[in-house]
Protein backbone atom coordinates (compact mmCIF):
# COMPACT_ATOMS: atom_id res chain seq x y z
CA UNK A 1 0.00 0.00 0.00
CA UNK A 2 1.20 3.37 -1.15
CA UNK A 3 1.85 6.19 1.99
CA UNK A 4 -0.38 9.23 1.47
CA UNK A 5 0.91 12.11 0.05
CA UNK A 6 1.77 14.12 -2.70
CA UNK A 7 3.39 13.32 -6.20
CA UNK A 8 5.95 15.45 -6.68
CA UNK A 9 5.76 15.49 -10.39
CA UNK A 10 2.43 15.02 -10.67
CA UNK A 11 0.69 17.30 -8.05
CA UNK A 12 -1.61 14.17 -7.44
CA UNK A 13 -2.60 12.41 -4.14
CA UNK A 14 -1.10 9.32 -3.29
CA UNK A 15 -2.62 6.63 -1.76
CA UNK A 16 -6.35 6.30 0.27
CA UNK A 17 -7.54 9.14 2.43
CA UNK A 18 -7.79 8.68 6.36
CA UNK A 19 -11.44 8.34 6.03
CA UNK A 20 -11.53 6.12 3.19
CA UNK A 21 -9.26 3.52 4.93
CA UNK A 22 -11.66 4.04 7.94
CA UNK A 23 -14.56 3.29 6.01
CA UNK A 24 -12.91 0.07 4.36
CA UNK A 25 -11.70 -0.71 8.23
CA UNK A 26 -15.28 -0.44 9.41
CA UNK A 27 -16.72 -2.81 6.70
CA UNK A 28 -14.51 -5.79 7.26
CA UNK A 29 -15.31 -5.16 11.00
CA UNK A 30 -18.85 -5.72 10.28
CA UNK A 31 -17.89 -8.74 8.08
CA UNK A 32 -16.20 -9.97 10.69
CA UNK A 33 -19.37 -9.23 13.06
CA UNK A 34 -21.33 -11.43 10.68
CA UNK A 35 -19.10 -14.11 10.26
CA UNK A 36 -18.97 -14.64 14.10
CA UNK A 37 -22.33 -14.38 14.21
CA UNK A 38 -23.01 -17.92 11.86
CA UNK A 39 -22.97 -21.25 12.87
CA UNK A 40 -19.33 -23.21 12.15
CA UNK A 41 -21.05 -25.67 10.61
CA UNK A 42 -21.85 -22.86 7.57
CA UNK A 43 -18.25 -21.37 8.01
CA UNK A 44 -16.58 -24.57 7.45
CA UNK A 45 -18.51 -24.67 3.94
CA UNK A 46 -16.81 -21.49 2.85
CA UNK A 47 -13.78 -21.37 1.32
CA UNK A 48 -12.27 -19.96 4.71
CA UNK A 49 -8.95 -20.92 6.11
CA UNK A 50 -8.18 -23.05 9.16
CA UNK A 51 -6.31 -20.00 10.85
CA UNK A 52 -9.03 -17.57 10.29
CA UNK A 53 -12.00 -20.54 11.56
CA UNK A 54 -9.85 -21.05 14.65
CA UNK A 55 -10.02 -17.16 15.46
CA UNK A 56 -13.58 -17.02 14.59
CA UNK A 57 -14.40 -19.97 16.81
CA UNK A 58 -12.25 -18.54 19.55
CA UNK A 59 -14.40 -15.45 19.43
CA UNK A 60 -17.69 -17.10 19.48
CA UNK A 61 -16.86 -19.01 22.65
CA UNK A 62 -16.25 -16.01 24.69
CA UNK A 63 -19.24 -15.22 26.36
CA UNK A 64 -17.57 -11.83 28.52
CA UNK A 65 -18.79 -8.86 26.37
CA UNK A 66 -15.24 -6.66 26.38
CA UNK A 67 -13.11 -10.06 25.51
CA UNK A 68 -15.68 -10.83 22.94
CA UNK A 69 -15.46 -7.17 21.71
CA UNK A 70 -11.62 -7.34 21.79
CA UNK A 71 -11.57 -10.86 19.83
CA UNK A 72 -14.07 -9.54 17.34
CA UNK A 73 -11.47 -6.84 16.29
CA UNK A 74 -9.15 -8.95 16.26
CA UNK A 75 -10.73 -11.58 13.87
CA UNK A 76 -11.44 -7.93 11.57
CA UNK A 77 -7.64 -7.20 11.90
CA UNK A 78 -6.57 -10.80 10.72
CA UNK A 79 -9.50 -10.59 7.45
CA UNK A 80 -7.54 -7.16 6.43
CA UNK A 81 -4.22 -9.07 5.89
CA UNK A 82 -6.89 -10.94 3.01
CA UNK A 83 -7.17 -9.73 -0.18
CA UNK A 84 -10.03 -8.00 -1.39
CA UNK A 85 -11.39 -10.64 -3.85
CA UNK A 86 -11.63 -12.97 -0.67
CA UNK A 87 -13.53 -10.50 1.28
CA UNK A 88 -15.75 -10.05 -0.97
CA UNK A 89 -16.22 -13.76 -2.03
CA UNK A 90 -17.21 -14.26 1.70
CA UNK A 91 -19.59 -11.40 1.84
CA UNK A 92 -21.13 -12.25 -1.18
CA UNK A 93 -21.61 -16.13 0.34
CA UNK A 94 -23.24 -14.80 3.31
CA UNK A 95 -25.45 -12.40 0.73
CA UNK A 96 -26.74 -16.00 -0.30
CA UNK A 97 -30.65 -15.87 0.47
CA UNK A 98 -31.79 -19.71 0.76
CA UNK A 99 -35.73 -17.96 0.06
CA UNK A 100 -34.35 -17.27 -3.05
CA UNK A 101 -33.60 -20.85 -4.09
CA UNK A 102 -36.52 -21.76 -2.44
CA UNK A 103 -38.66 -19.48 -4.62
CA UNK A 104 -36.96 -20.04 -7.78
CA UNK A 105 -37.63 -23.89 -7.09
CA UNK A 106 -41.24 -23.30 -6.55
CA UNK A 107 -41.60 -21.40 -9.23
CA UNK A 108 -39.82 -24.36 -11.65
CA UNK A 109 -42.70 -26.32 -10.21
CA UNK A 110 -45.56 -23.99 -11.00
CA UNK A 111 -44.02 -23.64 -15.04
CA UNK A 112 -43.42 -27.49 -14.91
CA UNK A 113 -46.68 -28.29 -13.77
CA UNK A 114 -48.89 -26.21 -16.23
CA UNK A 115 -46.26 -27.45 -19.18
CA UNK A 116 -47.74 -30.76 -18.39
CA UNK A 117 -51.42 -29.29 -17.75
CA UNK A 118 -50.74 -27.63 -21.88
CA UNK A 119 -49.22 -31.13 -23.04
CA UNK A 120 -52.45 -33.17 -22.06
CA UNK A 121 -54.79 -31.19 -23.51
CA UNK A 122 -56.03 -28.71 -20.70
CA UNK A 123 -57.29 -25.76 -23.45
CA UNK A 124 -58.03 -23.80 -20.28
CA UNK A 125 -54.62 -23.94 -19.41
CA UNK A 126 -53.65 -22.81 -22.38
CA UNK A 127 -56.16 -19.74 -22.40
CA UNK A 128 -55.37 -18.72 -19.62
CA UNK A 129 -51.76 -18.53 -20.43
CA UNK A 130 -52.52 -16.25 -23.28
CA UNK A 131 -54.74 -13.70 -21.31
CA UNK A 132 -52.12 -13.90 -18.81
CA UNK A 133 -49.44 -13.06 -21.71
CA UNK A 134 -51.04 -11.18 -24.20
CA UNK A 135 -47.35 -10.84 -25.60
CA UNK A 136 -46.36 -14.37 -25.71
CA UNK A 137 -46.19 -16.07 -29.51
CA UNK A 138 -49.37 -18.17 -29.21
CA UNK A 139 -48.49 -20.07 -32.22
CA UNK A 140 -44.43 -21.12 -31.33
CA UNK A 141 -46.15 -22.59 -27.95
CA UNK A 142 -48.92 -24.45 -29.45
CA UNK A 143 -46.28 -26.00 -31.95
CA UNK A 144 -43.91 -26.89 -29.01
CA UNK A 145 -47.26 -28.59 -27.53
CA UNK A 146 -48.34 -30.50 -30.31
CA UNK A 147 -44.56 -31.41 -30.98
CA UNK A 148 -43.84 -32.51 -27.10
CA UNK A 149 -47.51 -34.37 -27.62
CA UNK A 150 -45.56 -36.58 -30.58
CA UNK A 151 -42.50 -36.77 -28.72
CA UNK A 152 -44.31 -38.76 -26.18
CA UNK A 153 -46.73 -41.20 -27.76
CA UNK A 154 -43.50 -42.41 -29.84
CA UNK A 155 -41.37 -42.27 -26.91
CA UNK A 156 -38.57 -39.86 -28.77
CA UNK A 157 -36.06 -37.53 -27.12
CA UNK A 158 -38.11 -34.54 -25.35
CA UNK A 159 -36.56 -31.70 -27.47
CA UNK A 160 -39.88 -29.78 -27.70
CA UNK A 161 -40.97 -30.96 -24.64
CA UNK A 162 -38.04 -29.36 -22.67
CA UNK A 163 -38.23 -25.80 -25.12
CA UNK A 164 -41.23 -25.62 -24.12
CA UNK A 165 -40.37 -25.41 -20.37
CA UNK A 166 -37.70 -22.89 -21.20
CA UNK A 167 -40.45 -20.45 -23.30
CA UNK A 168 -42.76 -20.88 -20.23
CA UNK A 169 -40.17 -19.74 -17.79
CA UNK A 170 -38.66 -16.47 -19.91
CA UNK A 171 -42.72 -15.36 -20.22
CA UNK A 172 -43.02 -15.46 -16.49
CA UNK A 173 -39.49 -14.13 -15.84
CA UNK A 174 -39.71 -11.23 -18.01
CA UNK A 175 -43.52 -10.61 -16.55
CA UNK A 176 -41.63 -10.18 -13.24
CA UNK A 177 -39.44 -7.64 -13.96
CA UNK A 178 -40.22 -4.60 -12.93
CA UNK A 179 -41.10 -2.42 -15.76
Amino acid sequence: MTKRGIDEETGELLGPSRGEERRAALAVLELATRMVEQPMARLMQMPVSDEMLGHIGFCQRISAQIARKRQLHFVAKQMRKEDQETLDSWRALLNFDKADVRREIAESHRIEALRDKLIAGDANALTALMAQFPQADSQHIRQLIRNAQREQEKNKPPHAYRELFRVLRELYRDHSLPT
